[in-house]
């Protein structure tokens, strides 16, 4: 049972992993409760209190990955249009690839605040790089939280 368990708890971390720069999957939640159900196996023994805590920063995180990237298109004088085509270009960037997932925020929110601005390319231009910006932060600082839980993971299994 404990090898299911923990080749379960495995699958979720690399799915959290994955979700960090994926916007359909929620990474830190999925690689939380990896780290979760890997504290059901004799292998793991992760205390109440580090699961609580790693708990309450991986909400706080998620919580923060929705408001960030809102966050900086309002600060440069985004509108709905922006948040909205950053939202789409990042769906729609997933099937493009790494790449895609990457510059697909960013050319939707130009698009949308280009469509809000009447064509002013300058205006479109400032809040898409803010959206950019924002994205590239929001990942970044998923991407390393996730990343600490696997290390959290692997070193429990190794020693």
């Amino acid at each position: 049972m404990d090898i299911a368990l923990l080749i379960l708890a495995a699958v979720l971390l690399l799915a959290g992993l994955l979700g960090s720069f994926l916007p359909v999957l929620p990474g830190p939640p999925l690689s939380w409760v990896g780290l979760l159900i890997a504290s059901f196996t004799t292998q793991v023994n992760f205390s109440t209190t580090f699961l609580i805590i790693t708990a309450i920063i991986t909400l706080v995180l998620t919580v923060f990955d929705y408001i960030l990237p809102g966050l900086a298109v309002k600060k440069k004088g985004g509108t709905q249009y922006g948040e909205r085509g950053a939202l789409a270009g990042g769906i729609i960037g997933m099937f493009m690839g790494p790449f895609g997932i990457i510059i697909g925020p960013f050319v939707g929110a130009f698009i949308g605040e280009w469509i809000a601005n009447g064509g002013k390319f300058d205006d479109a231009m400032r809040i898409a790089l803010s959206s950019f910006v924002g994205f590239l932060l929001s990942t970044g600082i998923k991407l390393i939280w996730c990343l600490m839980m696997i290390y959290w993971y692997i070193k429990q299994i190794v020693l």
